[in-house]
């Protein structure tokens, strides 16, 4: 019987609040039986790490993540951190690069009990996770923004065939499970060589996939189609600013922010991480809704269970989403949707539901 070792590092703002009610339900859930443990690691970072080490991403935290099959990582709030601070990579950032989670894949659908602006949702934005548009984790050394005079400013978008086939192929893999279907999102009518190079290297892999069909569309194109008619689309591949800005859009879409899980992925590791912010206005109120985070920790099972192939960690996951959209169904609600359930009081219930 394997024991995974899971990172738990709360993160700013909210962070500690919908963590800890996240590790409760899950630790609640390996408590009910079925043979799957988990040993949880709290790992420090972000402002507590700071005041603590001196680094919102201290080289400890790194190391002990190295020992780990994955985390949960809380939100980071860095706007508030010391400027010599700012100037770093952020928290999540560093792990993605530092760990080379390529594949962030953020779900979108409708839950019950919860008003939505679209219907019949069911869709997965499969987000490239180490280049593109984001400079600060497109390079081997140094970012990829940079002024030759005060008055200039540029930005180094980066995108290679080896990252745009191994996204394309966890897109392609993703769809297969679902309604096989993918959908690239790029803008090449504009950037013709960086999104190119995207967009055909994405064609090239799918035509590995013949049971899956394949479109593509420009980026501003697909925010319309999303607003119009998000139920058609499956799987969404994406590069990495793209994939950021519609799956906020997606989540949004479907309910609210708070909803929307994530989870990064690469070869050997994987972190689960809510796609929303720290929402330092109400951090310490006890009002956050931890759902998008404990959906998150959901795809962490489930991916341990893939990869090891051990059905117990998987049931793990299944039983949590299914408390969770009962918990849902039956009413209960944190404040951004409309309820009066405080993050302790919904993981109670969610905990009740198991």
């Amino acid at each position: 019987m394997r024991t995974y070792r899971l990172g738990v590092l709360d993160g700013d703002g909210i962070g500690p609040e919908i963590t800890r009610a996240t590790v409760d339900v899950v630790t609640a859930a390996l408590g009910r039986g079925g043979g799957a443990r988990v040993a949880w690691a709290p790992l420090p970072m972000g402002c507590q790490a700071i005041r603590q080490h001196g680094a919102a991403m201290p080289e400890g935290t790194r190391r002990e993540l190295a020992r780990c099959d994955g985390w949960l990582m809380g939100p980071h709030d860095s706007a508030s951190y010391p400027p010599e601070h700012r100037r770093e990579r952020n928290p999540s950032g560093e792990l993605r690069h530092h760990f080379d989670l390529f594949a962030n894949v953020r779900p979108a659908r409708n839950y019950p009990g919860v008003d939505s602006l679209a219907r019949g949702v069911d869709l997965v934005i499969v987000r490239e996770n180490t280049e593109g548009f984001y400079p600060d984790r497109n390079m081997h050394a140094g970012a990829g923004e940079f002024m030759p005079t005060p008055d200039v400013a540029l930005s180094v978008a980066v995108f290679t065939r080896r990252a745009a086939e191994r996204i394309a192929h966890a897109a392609c893999r993703l769809a297969m499970g679902r309604r096989r279907r993918v959908s690239i999102v790029h803008k090449a009518n504009v950037l013709t060589l960086g999104m190119g190079l995207f967009r055909d290297t994405c064609r090239a892999v799918a035509r590995e996939y013949p049971e899956v069909r394949v479109d593509d569309y420009h980026v501003d194109a697909m925010a319309a189609h999303l607003v119009r008619r998000a139920a058609e689309f499956d799987v969404l591949v994406a590069e990495n600013m793209h994939g950021d800005i519609l799956s906020d859009l997606a989540g949004e879409l479907t309910g609210s922010l708070g909803l929307a899980p994530s989870l990064n992925a690469g070869e050997d590791r994987a972190m689960a991480q809510a796609a929303h912010g720290s929402a330092p206005d109400i951090a310490g109120q006890g009002v956050a809704n931890p759902v998008g985070l404990l959906l998150s920790a959901v795809m962490l099972l489930r991916w341990l269970g893939e990869r090891h192939g051990d059905s117990a960690i998987q049931s793990v996951g299944d039983g949590v989403e299914e408390a969770v959209l009962r918990t849902l169904a039956a009413g209960v609600r944190t404040r951004d949707l409309g309820g009066d359930a405080g993050t302790a009081a919904f993981a109670q219930a969610v905990i009740a539901q198991l």
